[in-house]
C-alpha cells in the first residue's frame, strides 16, 4: 500500500508548480473512502500566498468525498526524506489520528515512517474547542 501512494505522490511532484524555489513536491493521501488523493506545491509569486503539496492533497480529500486520513506520503525532488512543514503537520492533524503513518520518500521509495504523533507530538486537538 505505500509503494502506491509513493508512486502517486511521485506523479503529484512532477506537476508541482514551483518556479521560484524550484522545490517541487508531491504528496498523496489514502483516505477513509479508500482513495488516494494528490497534491503539488504550487507556488506564487506573492510568496506567501503559494500552498503546499500536502494542503492541496487534503483539499482533494475534502472535495472528492473523504474525511479522514489514513495514510499519506511526501516526496520532495531535491531532499530525501522531507517531512511536511509545521503548518503543514498541523493541517494533516485535523483530519488523521495519532497513528496515521506518514511515509517519508525519496526517488526510491519510502525510505522512513513515522506517525502522526512523532510528526507532531503537541498538536492542536479538534476536540479541545468542543
Amino acid at each position: 500500500m505505500s509503494h502506491e501512494l509513493f508512486e502517486a505522490a511521485r506523479e503529484a511532484m512532477a506537476r508541482a508548480y514551483a518556479p521560484y524555489s524550484k522545490f517541487p513536491v508531491g504528496a498523496a493521501i489514502r483516505a477513509d473512502d479508500g482513495s488516494v488523493y494528490v497534491g503539488a506545491n504550487i507556488e506564487n509569486i506573492s510568496f506567501p500566498q503559494g500552498w503546499c503539496a500536502e494542503p492541496t492533497a487534503i483539499g482533494a480529500m475534502i472535495m472528492g468525498g473523504g474525511s479522514r486520513i489514513e495514510e499519506i506520503a511526501v516526496i520532495a525532488e531535491k531532499l530525501p526524506l522531507c517531512t511536511p512543514c509545521g503548518g503543514c503537520r498541523q493541517k494533516i492533524a485535523e483530519f488523521a489520528s495519532a497513528d496515521t503513518r506518514i511515509y517519508l520518500c525519496d526517488d526510491q521509495g519510502v525510505q522512513k515512517t513515522v506517525t502522526m504523533a512523532e510528526l507532531l507530538p503537541y498538536a492542536f486537538e479538534t476536540d479541545v474547542i468542543g
